[in-house]
């Protein structure tokens, strides 16, 4: 039985190779998709389940305001001090550990590099965070300052195969000794706490610090005693900071984050950029839409397909066939082309897995594939495909008569027409929800790309700086500007890409206790004029306000100070009536105002234009280097011979300031081009049984055709005729989609401050071009079926 069971389906399948292919590849596609955009997913919500005592540890964030503030600023910073007072004070917390990142240079013998991921950590890092020591004692690896761990493929990187406990690097500006002290396995990929080196705290020196809640730059952790006391804890720190800070002209509190949930519900970067919960749920929307519109075009093309077996199944029921034989036979058709689509796209999602991570910059693997939930979920779409499309011929057609099935009956009746049409047009409300919202974030991802953000980030080469090169930064700009491609050199701790320090200001008519919270950034007399800021009123800073600071006497305002338009205005002031005024940022720096720019975007466009002082001083992470966009390769040469002279001791890396733009928004970048694929996908998989279906319907209307051609009907109106029906199905699509997608990019588009505007003619372009889509590839089969030879069709009438 099984044998004649597979020996018919295998003949059906052979029988219709077009529609068998259709629906293998539709499939394919649809289950690779969904593979691929699964692992992706899966990745992303086990984000450090593999800590053990993970949903105890709670991240401290901290918010603060100044009396007579509105807002309370918030973000991922600590003082040092809250770890050891807040262990000391709630019985809730059973241990704590204060992190920071940093980026340093780290030599040793010949190999001299600068090092992104170098972390220091308190040793109470290994009682929190689940970290396999592969050498070492974690009770002393970080007891005492100047003591590293080193990762695993870190250790191999600067000692091979030797032993690296130890042996001493040389680390940052002033080539420190730091001992060796283990290794550790290397960070998972699914972990929000990323390095490649682990020092000691105490290595910062951080002592005079622990007496103040402000100089927060630090991240802190809590291990709870039980998971429930967060909210317990919670309660108590507000009353507790309140006491804390009584007389201090401020307000400073502590809010609690469950760790596990940081990485996907948090607005607050760590140690690497956060994901959006939102972006995994229209990752997992899109999944699901495309997978549903392959097995809608698979169930299409075998119902249509039932059509033309009516005569089988009624000549098998003649001859004893049973209703459970007709429904095994049918089932086991869909099963194979199922499991042939499942193989199929296991094969292809191996192949494009590599693709697939540089798209998503992951570090997915083939094992997640074969992993067992994700067989499991294959095997499940498998069996539900193959009874969705085959019970409906299995258990519709079984259940007419045998006499009305051969005379044709079924065939002349609506019966499978209203679910085709139905299926249809989800297939394609589907296709264009997709497209209209590709469309519309691609428009916002294009407008945030060409928005003047008051700044010029092009051509602006940035490369990192330390204490050592300041200390030379004059000969460094001297010999930098000596070549005539290179316009301005300034040196800065934060880029007017994104700028986040916290400081306080106030003017000299204000109370001292009435404070407004403001962000600020040092800078020097170039960084103006190597961004491009426009100065609205005043003057730029000169080096003469350079000197001032450095050789200041506390006592005098000798501070000069840039605002912007909303700083200005916050104090009460115009741009011109700004220039001259007396004001203090925090109590230490008195001085005046010398400019005003005009506003620009120092954040994310997500966030609305704050207040924001720019203020001379001898500091910098960054030198900024504005080249004229003449002979950039020779440029970038000259930069680096000159750097191996003048800064021998750390190597020249460097990146464009285009670059540091473009990650504020690597989650909706990732997001726009992960949704132009796949809503290319979900339109190519519509139109396939699209295709499939004007195959069939031209095939069953073969004599209507040929008896219109003999009554002198012209192609054109056969192939109007044969379209319409089709077109009409999209134009009602169309109309169903638009308003869901209106309503979902809608409540997108405001999460940015700044955004694109969204026009009917989005919806109209979109529509037009699913129809003009739909409308072609209908009328590849609607044109064959026109130009054929109406003899052939009509001989046997």
């Amino acid at each position: 039985m099984l044998r004649n069971y597979f020996k018919i389906t295998f003949r059906n399948l052979w029988k219709n190779k077009t529609a068998s292919f259709i629906n293998v590849f539709g499939l394919t596609i649809g289950l690779t998709s969904c593979l691929l955009i699964g692992i992706y997913i899966q990745h992303e919500l086990n984000y450090d389940k593999f800590e053990q005592k993970g949903n105890r540890i709670t991240r401290v964030i901290m918010g603060y305001k100044f009396d007579g503030g509105d807002e309370m600023k918030k973000g991922n910073f600590t003082s040092v001090r809250v770890a050891k007072v807040f262990k000391q004070t709630f019985p809730e917390i059973e241990d704590a550990v204060r992190m920071t990142n940093n980026s340093l240079v780290v030599r040793y013998n010949d190999k001299l590099i600068d090092e992104k991921r170098f972390v220091y950590a308190d040793p109470s890092f290994f009682n929190l965070f689940s970290y396999k020591l592969l050498q070492g004692d974690a009770k002393n690896v970080l007891d005492a300052p100047n003591k590293v761990v080193l990762t695993e493929t870190t250790a191999k990187k600067y000692f091979g195969d030797e032993n690296p406990v130890g042996k001493v690097l040389k680390v940052g500006a002033d080539t420190a000794n730091y001992q060796v002290t283990g290794v550790i396995q290397d960070s998972p990929s699914n972990s929000q706490i990323k390095f490649d080196f682990l020092a000691s705290f105490s290595s910062l020196h951080t002592e005079d610090q622990e007496k103040t809640y402000w100089d927060a730059n630090y991240t802190t952790y809590f291990l709870l005693k039980r998971p429930s006391d967060i909210s317990t804890l919670q309660a108590k720190i507000t009353p507790f900071m309140r006491k804390e800070m009584t007389g201090q002209g401020a307000t400073v509190d502590f809010a609690l984050e469950p760790f596990l949930g940081i990485h996907l519900h948090s607005e607050y970067d760590g140690f690497e950029p956060n994901n959006n919960i939102k972006y995994i749920y229209i990752l997992e929307a899109a999944a699901l839409l495309i997978l549903v519109i392959a097995c809608f075009t698979y169930i299409n093309l075998n119902t249509a397909r039932s059509i033309e077996r009516a005569r089988e199944v009624g000549v098998r029921k003649v001859i004893g066939a049973s209703k459970s034989q007709l429904f095994w036979q049918f089932i086991g058709e869909s099963a194979m082309l199922c499991s042939a689509a499942v193989v199929l796209s296991l094969v292809l999602a191996v192949l494009l897995l590599p693709e697939f991570n540089r798209l998503t910059e992951k570090q997915l693997t083939v094992q997640s594939i074969f992993s067992f939930q994700f067989i499991s979920g294959l095997i499940m779409i498998t069996a539900l495909v193959s009874l969705a499309a085959g019970s409906y011929p299995a258990l519709i057609l079984s259940n007419f008569q045998p006499v009305k099935v051969l005379k044709g009956a079924f065939k002349n009746t609506g019966s499978g027409q209203l679910v085709r049409k139905s299926l249809i047009v989800f297939q394609f409300s589907i296709s264009v929800l997709l497209i209209v919202c590709t469309v519309i974030m691609q428009k916002q991802l294009g407008y945030i790309q060409k928005k003047d953000m008051g700044y010029n980030r092009e051509q602006v080469l940035v490369t990192p700086m330390d204490k050592r090169m300041l200390d030379n930064l004059q000969t460094i700009k001297t010999e930098l500007k000596s070549n005539s491609n290179i316009q301005n050199v300034s040196a800065c701790v934060s880029t007017p890409v994104e700028i986040g320090g916290g400081y306080n200001m106030r003017s000299s008519i204000m109370p001292e206790n009435q404070q407004i919270a403001v962000t600020a950034d040092p800078i020097d007399e170039d960084f103006v004029k190597t961004t491009g800021l426009k100065i609205l009123a005043g003057d730029d800073l000169s080096q003469q306000d350079m000197k001032d600071v450095s050789n200041k006497d506390d006592h005098q305002d000798v501070y000069h100070f840039i605002l912007n338009e909303a700083a200005a205005k916050e104090l009460g002031w115009t741009a011109e009536t700004a220039i001259g005024k007396r004001m203090f940022l925090d109590a230490s720096r008195p001085g005046v105002v010398k400019a005003v720019v005009k506003d620009f975007n120092f954040q994310s466009v997500h966030e609305p234009i704050r207040p924001l002082v720019l203020f001379p001083a001898v500091r910098g992470r960054s030198l900024l280097i504005k080249l004229s966009g003449n002979n950039i390769p020779q440029t970038i040469a000259f930069i680096g011979n000159r750097w191996k002279e003048l800064v021998p001791y750390r190597p020249f890396e460097y990146h464009f300031m285009d670059e540091d733009f473009n990650n504020l928004y690597n989650s909706e970048l990732r997001l726009g081009t992960v949704l132009n694929i796949f809503s290319s996908v979900a339109i190519v998989l519509a139109c396939l049984g699209l295709f499939g279906l004007s195959a069939y319907s031209a095939k069953q209307r073969v004599k209507e055709i040929g008896i219109r051609k003999v009554l002198g009907a012209h192609v054109g109106d056969i192939v109007t005729t044969l379209s319409v029906d089709f077109v009409k199905l999209v134009l009602i699509s169309i109309i169903i989609s638009s308003p869901l997608a209106w309503w979902l990019t809608d409540k997108w588009l405001q999460g940015f401050a700044y955004r694109a505007e969204v026009t009917a003619w989005i919806f109209i372009a979109a529509g037009l071009a699913v129809v003009i889509i739909a409308l072609l590839t209908v009328s590849i089969q609607t044109i064959k079926a026109a130009m054929a030879n109406p003899v052939t069709s009509l001989r046997n009438e």
